[in-house]
């Protein structure tokens, strides 16, 4: 049986592996069909689609334990992998675009699975916990560093700035609590992952409208067009956003709507569409009985303070 050898997304050869490891790393998602690969006897690398039949990688994967196997170093059998090296000085180097698009390559046709309503809440409210740690783990020493100097100036009649601290304390919280979140969400979802925390746990991702991924400055715009139309409408623009997610063609919200951008599953537009899920998903449930039982709790501390005031004021 020949050894097989495979680049990687750095453009590194791993192996040797068997035909049968081949066509597991592939049926795992660890391969594509753009891979380039190489055997003894092939003159050079070429694209793991051209061994579709002789690997079977058209079969039901088995359901067998796999170990990886560990990269070994380049012998005299196969072809060294140059890196950084002309195509021109090596009969054996792959061209660069092939493994380009191995790594976050877009596929047209399959069915395309939308993320709805219940999982972009779940989603959301991961994603409320992360940018909020993120937001105060800045603010707050910022706030405790001016709230020490105002109080020196305070203490210092004659300075002329005891009362301009205060208030530029106050406009810093501002553009900081809005900043934080938008540089998260925009840096999360035009990364090659696609999707902030929240949407790696429900396993969702962010892509234009033909499957590519957004860049950061889209990402930005996406935020912003949130933030404005939920401030517009004094926080209802959450509720409405939801009602859009929930019965729009696509899943949609008005801000996916301005920017183009849609929220799917995270092997959509992939080489296997056919392992996008339609259902929750153990995690996403998990998710959403934590959050409905927090605001549960919310709900009754609340009552419990109103009805204490109620009967003080009484």
């Amino acid at each position: 049986m020949s050894d097989w050898y495979y680049a990687d997304a750095e453009r590194q050869r791993q192996g040797p592996l068997s035909a049968a490891e081949l066509a597991q790393r592939f049926h795992q998602g660890r391969l594509r069909l753009d891979t380039l690969v190489w055997r003894d006897g092939l003159p050079q690398w070429q694209p793991l689609r051209d061994f579709t039949e002789e690997l079977a990688l058209h079969q039901t994967p088995a359901e067998t334990f796999y170990t990886p196997v560990e990269p070994t170093v380049a012998d005299e059998a196969s072809p060294a992998f140059p890196r950084g090296i002309p195509q021109g000085d090596s009969p054996y180097a792959p061209p660069a675009a092939a493994l380009i698009a191995d790594e976050g390559a877009v596929y047209a046709g399959g069915e395309i699975v939308y993320s709805g309503l219940w999982k972009r809440l779940a989603a959301s409210f991961l994603d409320s916990i992360v940018t909020g740690v993120l937001t105060y783990a800045v603010l707050i020493p910022i706030m405790l560093l001016m709230g020490l100097s105002a109080s020196q100036l305070a203490n210092n009649e004659t300075s002329p700035f005891a009362g301009g601290m205060s208030i530029a304390m106050a406009l810093l919280i501002y553009p900081i609590s809005f900043a934080i979140p938008a540089i998260y969400f925009a840096w999360m979802h035009a990364s090659s992952r696609q999707a902030s925390l929240g949407k790696m746990a429900v396993e969702a991702k962010v892509v234009r409208s033909d499957g590519r991924r957004i860049g950061f400055w889209r990402g930005i715009l996406r935020y912003l067009a949130y933030f404005l139309f939920t401030l517009l409408t004094c926080g209802l623009g959450v509720l409405i956003s939801g009602l859009m997610v929930a019965f729009s063609e696509r899943k949609q919200a008005l801000h996916d709507m301005i920017c183009d951008t849609l929220v799917v599953d995270k092997w959509a537009f992939t080489a296997h569409p056919e392992w996008q899920k339609h259902e929750l998903g153990t995690v996403t449930v998990v998710i959403l009985a934590l959050f409905g039982v927090l605001t549960l709790g919310m709900i009754a501390f609340m009552a419990v303070i109103m009805g204490m005031v109620a009967s003080a004021a009484g």
